[in-house]
């Protein structure tokens, strides 16, 4: 790991995050870490393996992990625990934290967006009593042609379920927050209960540009037990703790006992 200074956030940074539940970081993640991430990105596409790890969660009464997942890839494994963001996320979080999952994806220029939704996992019990944050990466950037990332500001301080905006599909909605000019390696962490949507591509055909490589990883308070969306969690903290991402420095990182047993969603 190269040495980097501590990113800090300052005062209007934590109150836009609080009030509104977002922050854009342009170029967050260095060169070289993006230019290992992207042909992985490639890998998990073209090999099958993102195919096997969606068909894993298809069948949870296996627990059978799929052969390979994210965090073994070495760049996402890097990632889950770059320490810049864990440096951010520290600050956001006041307290211990804990890895929830990782997804990677390369979309086509013409793929489909995803309507309005939110990804906040309800703690046992508890309500909206604790953060979870969502670290969405774009590998190579936004630009104009590929959509964008929509956000709601303010959303997240609504009691909501995950679909309640689902009806709007990806429409516009008053008071949203569009970003779609990023430079490569940018970051924009959001609270996990922040209404947001993936535009489709307002252009199509090859003026549309390249594919849109994202990596999103989310990440939630300790203190409370969480629901694990995947059913093979135990089995990816137990890899990722064997592997050593934590780098001995976040001991509750990959700590099992944070979360609930998982349970197939409704």
């Amino acid at each position: 790991m190269s040495q980097q200074a501590a990113p800090m956030l300052d005062t209007e940074q934590m109150a836009q995050f609080e009030k509104l539940g977002y922050l854009v970081l342009p170029a967050f993640l260095p060169p070289a870490l993006v230019a290992r991430l992207e042909p992985e990105v490639d890998h998990w596409v073209d090999s099958g393996l993102r195919t096997d790890s969606i068909e894993a969660c298809r069948d949870p009464e296996s627990l059978r992990p799929p052969s390979v997942m994210e965090i073994e890839l070495p760049a996402h494994g890097e990632l889950v625990a770059h320490p810049p963001l864990m440096w951010l996320l520290d600050q956001l979080m006041g307290n211990d934290f804990v890895f929830h999952h990782l997804h990677s994806a390369r979309l086509a220029p013409d793929a489909p967006g995803k309507s309005w939704h939110h990804d906040y996992e309800r703690p046992a019990g508890r309500g909206r009593s604790h953060l979870m944050v969502h670290a969405l990466h774009y590998l190579g950037g936004l630009d104009a042609s590929q959509g964008g990332l929509a956000l709601l500001p303010g959303s997240h301080q609504e009691q909501a379920e995950k679909a309640a905006r689902a009806r709007f599909g990806c429409a516009e909605l008053p008071g949203e927050v569009l970003v779609d000019d990023l430079p490569p390696g940018s970051t924009v962490l959001i609270h996990s209960a922040l209404f947001h949507t993936r535009r489709p591509p307002r252009v199509a055909g090859p003026a549309a540009g390249g594919p849109r490589y994202m990596v999103d990883g989310s990440y939630c308070q300790t203190g409370v037990r969480w629901q694990p969306v995947k059913p093979y969690w135990r089995q990816m903290l137990a890899r990722a703790r064997v592997l050593g991402l934590d780098h001995g420095k976040w001991p509750e990182l990959f700590a099992d006992h944070h979360f609930t047993e998982y349970a197939v969603p409704a």
